[in-house]
């Protein structure tokens, strides 16, 4: 089947290369094929977070999409009236939050100068995108998002949240972790048709060395996240090596 007969869904967790998947599908995809595209609004903090916005996208755009790459929970597919290949990449919570923090600095002005300990106190960010981010992006259900518009529906951390999560990257047709981003994408192009040759990396942030003081509260703030992040690593061994 050629990629356009399909419809795929990325859970797009933020800094895990979710941009760059969906810069790669650019090239066996039209533009008119992938939500969010311009049509869909200027505002990327609407289009790409907000759940009425794709619902009411949807409803105009529905025939023509067949990549939606937004920053929404997997449950989302509940709500859309289509099948959908569903695909993420996964990252350590250590790694990804450092990096979102990066992209924060280098994104907006008034964090150029903030130190990254400052950047992940502001309320806003950590209770909506950072503490245990994966977890409520693959543990959420879809009636819960519904109340806070999305994937900052601010819901307890919970065991039970974690359980859902796991249940929610197990059930994936397909995904990788960041670290092996170029073997997921070899596997992917050959599994769906996709340009296997594509080769764009997108939204990338330099290294720099964080306190260990930052870190270590990053792994304190993120205990569910690191387990998910642990039960993937295992998944994604235990397939790999067909067991």
């Amino acid at each position: 089947m050629h990629p356009s007969d399909r419809r795929f869904f990325i859970v797009h967790l933020q800094k895990t290369a979710g941009t760059t998947l969906r810069d790669r599908f650019r090239h066996s995809l039209p533009e008119t094929a992938i939500y969010p595209n311009r049509t869909d609004g200027t505002d990327k903090r609407i289009s790409v977070i907000s759940l009425s916005h794709l619902l009411s996208r949807w409803d105009v755009r529905r025939d023509e999409i067949r990549l939606v790459a937004g920053h929404f929970p997997l449950s989302t597919i509940e709500l859309l009236d289509a099948e959908f290949v569903t695909l993420s990449v996964l990252r350590s919570p250590l790694d990804r939050t450092l990096s979102y923090l990066r992209h924060q600095r280098k994104l907006n002005t008034v964090d150029r100068e903030r130190p990254l300990e400052e950047i992940y106190a502001d309320p806003f960010r950590f209770n909506g995108l950072i503490r245990n981010h994966m977890t409520r992006m693959f543990g959420i259900g879809a009636t819960e998002m519904k109340a806070g518009d999305g994937v900052l529906t601010n819901i307890e951390d919970s065991d039970a949240l974690l359980e859902r999560a796991k249940l929610g990257v197990a059930s994936l047709d397909a995904f990788g972790l960041q670290p092996h981003f170029e073997e997921f994408w070899q596997s992917l192009a050959h599994r769906f048709g996709l340009d296997a040759t594509a080769c764009t990396s997108s939204n990338t942030t330099e290294l720099e060395p964080a306190t260990a003081s930052l870190e270590q509260r990053i792994l304190e703030d993120n205990t569910l996240d690191t387990s998910l992040f642990e039960f993937a690593e295992n998944l994604y061994n235990e397939r790999a090596s067909g067991e």
